[in-house]
C-alpha cells in the first residue's frame, strides 16, 4: 500500500514543533496550526503538479535528492537559531525554482489570508515548511527505492485526495489567485537555483550543529535513525483515509483541518500567467468558473428531471468556456499554451463525469447535445 503523504509530513510537525514555528515568527499558535494545516497539503498537491511532466519529476527527485539523511532532525536546531534567515531563504528557494516566483508568493499571500496573518510572515512560514514537506519525500523517496518516474506515480496517485485535503477556506483564497485547476506546464525556470538551495540547507545545518558534542550529535543520528519505523507502520495504514489515521498511538500529531466538503478534485496548485488577462478579463478565472460549475452540476444529474433542471447551468458554462476562446486569440503564445495546459488538467474528470451522465437511462436525448457542445469546446481550448 501507498504511503500517505500527508500523514508522512505531518508526522514531522507535532504540536510542539508548530509552537516552535510559531515562537519563532511571532505567531499565535493556533494561527500558525491553522496556516500549517494548509499549507502542507497546498505545498503537496503543487509538487504533484510538478510531477506531472517527465522534466518536472525528474526537477523534484534532483531537488530531493540535495536532502541530506537526517536533515529533518537539523532543521528543529534551526528554529529560533541563527540559521533560521538561512533555512527560510533556503526553503523558499527551492519552492521557486520549482513552482515559480510569482506562484511562490500568491501560494504565501492566499495562506496569510486564509490564517489571517501578514504576507511576510507568511511567506517565512513558508520557507521554513518547505525543508520539511521536501526532506519528508526525500525520506520517503530513499526508503521506498522511488525513482523519478516511481515518485511521480506515487504524487499522482494522490493528487486528489492531497487537493480534497486543502481547507476550502484557503481553496477559496487560490481559486481567486488563479492557482487553483492550473496546469503544471513546463518544467519552471531555476531548476539550478533549487538544487544549489538544496545543497544550502545541508551546509546551514552543519554549520549550526558544528560545535555540538558527540553525545549531542549521538542523540541527532538516533533521531533519525527512527524515522524508518514510523514509515513502515504508515505503509501499512496508508490504504484507510488520511484523516482516520493521521497519528499514531505513540505521538501526538498536529491536526489538519478537514475541508468542508470534499468534490471530485482536478485542481492542482501552479502558476497562472499575468497574461491570461485580457480586456480585464482573467481568462484562468473564467475556466475555474466553468470547471466548478460543471463539477457541481453534472453529479446532480440522475434522472431526465435532472437532466432537464440542469441544462441552464450546463449552457452557461458552454458560453463562458465560448467566450474564453474568443478571448484567447489575445493571447501571447506562451498564455495560449499555458491556457491549453490549463483546460488540459481538469478535462479528463470532466469526461469522466459526462460519460457517467450518458450512461444514466433517459437522459442521454436531454444532455448529449450541450455536454457534446461542452466537449468540443475543452477539446479545441485544450489544443490551442
Amino acid at each position: 500500500m501507498a504511503t500517505n503523504l500527508i500523514s508522512v509530513v505531518m508526522q514531522f510537525l507535532t504540536p510542539d514543533m508548530i509552537a516552535k514555528i510559531a515562537s519563532a515568527l511571532g505567531l499565535d499558535r493556533n494561527l500558525a496550526q491553522k496556516a500549517i494545516g494548509g499549507a502542507v497539503p497546498a505545498l503537496l498537491a503543487g509538487l504533484a503538479d510538478v510531477a506531472s511532466t517527465p522534466n518536472g519529476a525528474r526537477q523534484l527527485s534532483s531537488t530531493l535528492a540535495q536532502q541530506q539523511p537526517g536533515s529533518l532532525e537539523n532543521f528543529k536546531s534551526l528554529i529560533g537559531g541563527s540559521g533560521q534567515n538561512t533555512l527560510v531563504e533556503t526553503g523558499s528557494s527551492m519552492l521557486s525554482g520549482l513552482f515559480g516566483g510569482g506562484a511562490t508568493d500568491a501560494i504565501a499571500q492566499s495562506i496569510g489570508k486564509f490564517a489571517g496573518f501578514d504576507g511576510g510572515s507568511s511567506k517565512s512560514l513558508l520557507g521554513m515548511l518547505a525543508p520539511v514537506v521536501l526532506g519528508a519525500l526525500s525520506q520517503h523517496q530513499r526508503s521506498a527505492g522511488l525513482d523519478a518516474s516511481g515518485l511521480a506515480s506515487l504524487l499522482g496517485s494522490q493528487k486528489n485526495q492531497i487537493t480534497a485535503a486543502i481547507p476550502s477556506g484557503l481553496a477559496d483564497q487560490l481559486s481567486a489567485a488563479g492557482l487553483i485547476d492550473s496546469a503544471a506546464g513546463t518544467v519552471r525556470s531555476g531548476a539550478a537555483a533549487a538544487s544549489a538551495a538544496g545543497s544550502r540547507v545541508a551546509d546551514a545545518a552543519e554549520r549550526t550543529i558544528a560545535g555540538a558534542s558527540r553525545a549531542a550529535q549521538a542523540a541527532t543520528s538516533a533521531a533519525s535513525s527512527q524515522w524508518p519505523y514510523w514509515l513502515v507502520a504508515l505503509v501499512a495504514l496508508g490504504g484507510i483515509l488520511w484523516y482516520a489515521t493521521g497519528r499514531q498511538p505513540s505521538e501526538t500529531v498536529a491536526e489538519l483541518p478537514r475541508p468542508a466538503a470534499v468534490q471530485p478534485a482536478t485542481g492542482t496548485v501552479g502558476l497562472a500567467p499575468p497574461d491570461l488577462t485580457i480586456g480585464g478579463v482573467n481568462l484562468a478565472n473564467q475556466v475555474n468558473s466553468s470547471m466548478s460549475t460543471l463539477r457541481s452540476v453534472l453529479p446532480t444529474i440522475t434522472d431526465a428531471t435532472s437532466a432537464q433542471a440542469a441544462l441552464p447551468k450546463l449552457r452557461e458554462a458552454a458560453t463562458q468556456l465560448n467566450d474564453v476562446g474568443d478571448l484567447a486569440t489575445k493571447l501571447s503564445p506562451e498564455g495560449k499554451s499555458a491556457l491549453a495546459k490549463l483546460i488540459a488538467a481538469a478535462t479528463p474528470t470532466i469526461n469522466q463525469m459526462c460519460d457517467k451522465v450518458l450512461a444514466v437511462p433517459g437522459v442521454g436525448d436531454i444532455a448529449k447535445p450541450t455536454i457534446d457542445e461542452l466537449r468540443g469546446k475543452l477539446d479545441a481550448l485544450s489544443r490551442a
